[in-house]
């Protein structure tokens, strides 16, 4: 979507713009480098080690994700307001795109596409990192069941953004993809329409299916710490157990090496 002309866009880069631009794209491969590291650890003897990398990959992925979701809900919100204005970005956003746009600054809109695929790739880091924490429990876990969902979904979304920023990069004269019904619709109104309601509903679905796999994580959080050699002091759990009292399947460590 070309967002040329919208509020706020500036043709000037400023040093803040460049050195936001380069602290995310950083922000995104950190997190990406995170995930392999995990995806081979886990893979081989147990380190308590991996644990807090695979910890801090989900926080920051949620964190990453609530700042994504919220552009999307203050441009749906915007749309509201002037449903015939062009599409709108906040203010931190619009600058990480005039920085990213320096990659080529004679094509429009390139610069806020590099931004949504980075956006959309740190999402997904995220999501992968519910998988691989969760990786050594044996049993049904609904966090990975909810996470793997999530993967699915937000590859999909993420394949779409970079048919997108590849179209622009490329040269097209607009973004190619699903969210552009593939560059069918001209520039106006009913693109911008299309566009900021299908990325908005798209990232609403992504971001309610992180939340179920989070609260099922924070549920199971006891077998998944213990698979990685942890324990966590559990209110009780020194009690005598009461033959034929019901309790809920406990999730063991699957004990992979």
């Amino acid at each position: 979507m070309d967002h040329s002309g919208m509020p706020g866009m500036e043709s000037t880069v400023s040093t803040v713009d460049t050195v936001g631009a380069v602290l995310f794209v950083g922000w995104a491969v950190a997190m990406w480098l995170a995930v392999a590291v995990l995806a081979v650890g886990n893979r081989r003897a147990v380190k308590p080690w991996l644990y807090k990398v695979a910890v801090g990959l989900v926080g920051i992925g949620v964190i990453g994700q609530i700042g994504h979701f919220q552009e999307h809900v203050t441009q749906a919100g915007y749309w509201v307001a002037n449903p015939y204005s062009p599409a709108w970005m906040t203010p931190w956003a619009d600058s990480f795109a005039r920085g990213m746009g320096q990659i080529d600054a004679t094509k429009p809109g390139l610069g806020m596409e590099i931004l949504h695929l980075t956006g959309n790739f740190i999402f997904l880091a995220g999501l992968i990192g519910i998988v691989q924490i969760t990786y050594r429990v044996t049993g049904q876990l609904k966090a990975r069941k909810w996470a793997r969902m999530g993967v699915w979904m937000q590859g999909i979304h993420g394949i779409e953004h970079v048919v997108l920023t590849a179209s622009v990069a490329l040269g097209a004269s607009r973004a190619i993809g699903l969210s552009t019904w593939f560059g069918a619709i001209d520039p106006g109104p009913a693109l911008v329409t299309y566009r900021v309601w299908w990325h908005f509903v798209a990232n609403l679905i992504g971001t309610a299916i992180l939340g179920f796999a989070i609260y099922h994580l924070w549920k199971d959080r006891r077998a998944v710490k213990e698979s990685y050699g942890l324990s966590e002091a559990v209110e009780g759990a020194a009690a005598p157990v009461v033959p034929g009292s019901e309790s809920e399947p406990v999730l063991t460590p699957a004990g992979r090496s």
